[in-house]
């Protein structure tokens, strides 16, 4: 696959994940400073692992979101807790790995995730 098939790749599932208003907002604020990185994730992230057919991207949800509690990203926890409830992810799933990650990531971080769950839950009107 040549660096365009990828990159091509990488937005279909990009698109996927996320959700096209959201793949949109990136796009539309990509700048010259950033461009270059957008191109990155794009190709590599989306288009290299998140296409591999040994996990599904239910699975890949659920591990992004626990790598995102134990790093402490909450602006990137809320966005990929929000796109996956979007696409079909129970809350009770995402529950579970917000528990787990309780005991492996600590009390305080799972707190953050279930305060950041339950605001987007609310606002979907999942409650």
């Amino acid at each position: 696959m040549d660096e365009r098939e990828r990159h091509a790749l990488g937005m279909q599932n990009r698109r996927a994940v996320l959700g096209d208003a959201h793949v949109d907002r990136a796009i539309a604020g990509t700048t010259a400073l950033n461009s270059e990185f957008q191109d990155l994730i794009t190709r590599y992230a989306w288009g290299e692992i998140w296409s591999r057919p040994e996990i599904d991207h239910e699975t890949r949800r659920l591990l992004t979101m626990s790598m995102l509690i134990a790093l402490n990203r909450e602006h990137e926890f809320v966005m990929h807790v929000r796109a996956a409830l979007q696409h079909g992810v129970s809350v009770a799933r995402i529950k579970e790995v917000i528990l787990q990650s309780a005991i492996y990531c600590g009390v305080p971080a799972a707190n953050s995730a279930f305060q950041a769950t339950a605001a987007i839950v609310t606002e979907l009107g999942l409650d």
